[in-house]
C-alpha cells in the first residue's frame, strides 16, 4: 500500500498534521488520537529514535504501526513472544494490512515464503523473534530491503535492571547496527528511570526522544489485603461472586496453586487455569475462551497476559505478592482498559516474601558457587555434565551458574551448548544484578506496606514527567469506606492512645524515620505490624504523610520510611475520630479432631513432652530478654498445637491458631527451629 507521502531525505519539511490523521482515519478508523500518540508518530515519521514508554492500553502499538506505514515500506517488529507476534498479526490483517511473522512455531518453508515477501516489498509489517536475528546471515538479508522503521517490543527485556531480561534482547544493539538508517523504536510498559537508561545505551540511542507518560490510570480502585494463604481462595470467592466483577483474571505464585484455585472457582462460574506447564492447544484453547467470554476467570502465572487485548476485564487479583513493582503494575494494566471503572486487589503477607527469597536463591546463587563453576571452564569446550563433574556440584546449579556467565561474559556457549570460559570480568556485572533482584523485592514489599496513595506510588516509580501528583481518589487508602475485603472500624482505646503518642513525638521530633519511631515508643509493647497499622490510619486521617528515604552503606542501597506531621496532625493530636482498616475476617475453619476425636481446644494426645518443654524453656528465654510476660510470646493452647502437629515449613506454622503473619515473622525461625531439632533426634 503506497503511503500518503513518500519518504523524505533528512532536513526536510515533516508531513502536515492533517496528513498523519487522514490516514490514522483511513487505515485504522481513528478520527482523533490518544494523548501522546501523534507527537511520538510524528517524530518518528521524521525520522528520529524514541523510547516510549506507555502502559498497557495506552496505545503504544499505533505509535511504531502508524508512522511505518506513513514512512513506506515494511515495518520491522522485533517481539519476544510467539502468542503475541499471532495476535497483532490477526489484528492488523483484520484492518486490512499486510503482515507477516517468523518464528519456531513456524515451518521453515513459510518462512522462507515470507523472506521472499518482504524482498519484494509486499509487507507492511515483518514481526521476528529477537532469536532470529542471531541466525547467520539473517540480518544482512534484512538490510537488503532496509524496513521502514525498526519497533522492538517489551524492550525492558533489554536490560538486565528488567523485570524480565532476556539475554537475547541484550544483543539486540549490536546486530540491529546494519539497519541504521531506519529509525528505532524501544517500547515498554514497565521501565523505571534505571531501566530507561539501559535500554538506550544497550540500543546505542543516545540522541533518542523520549517519551514517558500516561501511568495514571484512574479508573482502577486498587487494595492491598494482608491475609493469610489459608483464607486467599475464600476471599477471591467472595469477589468474583459478584457478576459485575467479571470477567477477571487472577494471577497465582505457582503453577500448583493455578490449577487449584481454577478447580475452586470453577464450581461457581466458568473458569480455567492457564500456566507454561499446560500443553500449548490447552493453553491456546483457555486464551481463546477467555476472549469470546467462554470462560469468565482465568487463573494463571505470569505467562498469561501478553498480547491479550480484551477491554472489559473488570477485576485483576494477585493471590499472592508479586516479584517485583513493575510487573505487578504490567498485570494490573490488564483491567479496565475500556476506560470503565475496574478494581485490582493484592493478597499478600510475610510468607510471600520467604517464598520469593527461596526462588531468588535459586536463580542467583551466591557468586562464590558462580567462581566455582567458572574455575571449572577453559579454552575447551565441554558440556555441563562435565562441568558439573568439574567442580562438585549439582548438575542443575551448574546449568544456573553457566547461563548467568553466559550474560555476563564469563562464558562462551557454541552450536551444540558446550561451554568454554569467557572475559574474567563477569562478576562485578553479575553482583550488581542479583542485588538489584533482590531490591526489586524490597521495593515491591514496600508497595504493600505502603501508607499513601497506591496509584501515585507507582506513577512516581515509573518517573511518569507528564502526571499531575495527585491522590487517585479510589484506591483503599484514598476511599477507605468502598473497600471490598478490608473492614473500617472506629480505633479501640490502647490503639488511640498510640496514635496519640505517635502524633506527640512527630510533635517533638518532626520527620523521623518509621523504624526508629517504633522502637523508641512502642518496641517492647506490641509487633511492628501493630504500630504499621496504627501509622497507616493516620496517614488515610490526614495527619502523617510517610515517604521513602536511603542512605548508601557498603556500596548498597538502604531505603526505609520517614513520617512527617501535616498541618492537620500538627493541630491536634486527638485520635478518637480516627478509623482503621481491619483486615478480612475469614469462615471459621473446621475443627480438626486428633486420632483419639478430641477437639482442637485442647491439648493433642501425640504432643511430644520433650517439643513442649524445649519450647517452653525457649518462650521462657525470649519473655526475659523483651521484659514481658510469657503468654505475650505464646500462649499454652499454641504452644501445644506447634508440638502436637510439628510444621516443617511457615505456611503450615501460620496455619496454627494465635500465629500471625507478625507473630511469624518475629519468631517463625526459631519456633521451626526448635520443631526441626527434635524431629531429627527423634529419628
Amino acid at each position: 500500500m503506497p503511503s500518503l507521502f513518500e519518504p523524505r531525505p533528512g532536513g526536510d519539511t515533516p508531513p502536515p498534521a492533517d496528513h498523519l490523521r487522514g490516514l490514522l482515519l483511513e487505515r485504522f478508523g481513528f478520527d482523533r488520537f490518544r494523548p501522546f500518540q501523534e507527537t511520538v508518530c510524528r517524530a518518528l515519521v521524521e525520522g528520529s529514535d524514541a523510547l516510549l514508554v506507555m502502559p498497557t492500553g495506552a496505545g503504544k502499538s499505533l505509535c511504531y504501526q502508524l508512522p511505518a506505514l506513513a514512512r513506506g515500506g515494511t515495518g520491522l517488529v522485533i517481539s519476544p513472544l510467539i502468542a503475541l507476534m499471532e495476535d497483532q498479526v490477526a489484528q492488523l490483517r483484520g484492518r486490512g494490512l499486510r503482515a507477516e511473522r517468523i518464528h519456531s512455531g513456524r515451518e521453515r518453508a513459510e518462512s522462507r515464503a515470507v523472506c521472499a515477501q518482504y524482498l519484494a516489498g509486499e509487507l507492511d509489517f515483518l514481526f521476528v523473534a529477537p532469536e532470529r536475528l542471531g541466525v547467520p546471515g539473517f540480518c544482512e538479508f534484512l538490510a537488503r530491503r532496509m524496513p521502514a522503521l525498526v519497533a522492538v517490543d517489551e524492550a525492558h527485556c533489554i536490560s538486565q535492571w528488567g523485570h524480565d531480561f532476556r539475554p537475547d534482547y541484550r544483543k539486540l544493539g549490536a546486530r540491529l547496527k546494519g539497519l541504521g538508517e531506519s529509525p528505532l523504536i524501544a517500547m515498554t510498559a514497565t521501565a523505571t528511570p534505571l531501566v530507561q537508561r539501559d535500554i538506550l545505551q544497550q540500543l546505542n540511542l543516545p540522541e533518542a526522544r523520549t517519551f514517558i507518560h500516561g501511568f495514571r490510570r484512574d479508573n482502577i480502585a486498587i487494595e492491598l489485603v494482608e491475609l493469610n494463604p489459608g483464607g486467599r481462595t475464600e476471599a477471591i470467592l467472595k469477589l468474583l461472586t459478584e457478576a459485575a466483577m467479571r470477567p477477571a483474571i487472577v494471577y497465582a505464585p505457582t503453577r500448583k496453586a493455578a490449577d487449584q484455585l481454577a478447580a475452586d472457582l470453577s464450581l461457581r462460574f466458568p473458569s480455567a487455569a492457564y500456566h507454561a506447564g499446560l500443553p500449548a492447544a490447552q493453553r491456546d484453547s483457555v486464551q481463546v475462551g477467555f476472549l469470546s467470554g467462554r470462560f469468565e476467570v482465568v487463573v494463571a502465572t505470569i505467562a498469561f497476559g501478553m498480547g491479550i487485548d480484551k477491554p472489559d476485564v473488570r477485576t485483576v487479583v494477585h493471590a499472592a505478592l508479586p516479584a517485583s513493582v513493575e510487573g505487578y503494575y504490567q498485570e494490573i494494566g490488564r483491567a479496565g482498559r475500556d476506560g470503565l471503572p475496574s478494581r485490582a486487589f493484592l493478597l499478600h503477607g510475610w510468607v510471600d516474601r520467604r517464598t520469593h527469597e527461596f526462588f531468588l536463591k535459586r536463580d542467583y546463587p551466591d557468586p562464590a558457587d558462580i567462581r566455582r563453576v567458572y574455575s571449572a571452564l577453559d579454552e575447551t569446550h565441554r558440556d555441563s555434565r562435565e562441568i558439573a563433574a568439574r567442580c562438585g556440584l549439582d548438575p542443575e546449579a551448574v546449568e544456573t551458574a553457566l547461563e548467568k556467565l553466559w550474560i555476563h561474559g564469563g562464558g562462551e556457549y557454541d552450536r551444540d551448548r558446550r561451554v568454554q570460559r569467557g572475559k574474567g570480568e563477569w562478576e562485578r556485572g553479575y553482583t550488581l544484578q542479583r542485588q538489584h533482584r533482590y531490591g526489586q523485592l524490597d521495593l515491591v514489599t514496600s508497595f504493600a506496606r505502603g501508607h499513601a496513595c497506591r496509584m501515585l506510588h507507582l506513577v512516581r516509580h515509573f518517573g511518569d514527567r507528564e502526571d499531575s501528583g495527585e491522590a487517585c481518589g479510589c484506591c483503599d487508602v484514598c476511599a477507605p469506606a468502598d473497600t471490598l475485603l478490608l473492614r473500617r472500624e472506629p480505633a479501640q482505646g490502647f490503639e488511640i492512645v498510640a496514635m496519640e503518642r505517635i502524633l506527640e513525638a512527630l510533635g517533638r521530633q518532626n520527620d523521623q524515620p518509621t523504624g526508629r519511631l517504633f522502637r523508641d515508643l512502642f518496641d517492647k509493647q506490641f509487633e511492628r505490624a501493630v504500630f504499621e497499622t496504627l501509622l497507616t490510619a493516620l496517614c488515610r486521617a490526614g495527619r502523617v504523610s510517610v515517604y521513602e528515604d536511603a542512605f548508601e552503606k557498603d556500596g548498597e542501597l538502604i531505603r526505609f520510611h520517614r513520617a512527617k506531621l501535616t498541618p492537620d496532625g500538627a493541630s491536634s493530636t486527638d485520635c478518637t475520630s480516627v478509623s482503621l482498616i481491619r483486615q478480612p475476617r475469614t469462615a471459621a475453619r473446621p475443627r480438626k479432631r486428633s486420632r483419639r476425636g478430641a477437639k482442637t481446644d485442647e491439648p493433642l494426645p501425640d504432643a511430644s513432652p520433650e517439643l513442649v518443654e524445649a519450647l517452653t524453656r525457649w518462650r521462657l528465654d525470649e519473655a526475659r530478654k523483651r521484659s514481658v510476660p510469657a503468654y505475650t510470646i505464646l500462649n499454652n493452647s499454641t504452644l501445644q498445637w506447634i508440638a502436637g502437629l510439628r510444621p516443617d515449613n511457615e505456611e503450615k506454622l501460620l496455619e496454627i491458631k494465635g500465629i500471625g503473619p507478625a507473630r511469624a515473622q518475629r519468631h517463625g525461625a526459631a519456633i521451626l527451629e526448635i520443631v526441626a531439632r527434635h524431629s531429627e533426634t527423634r529419628r
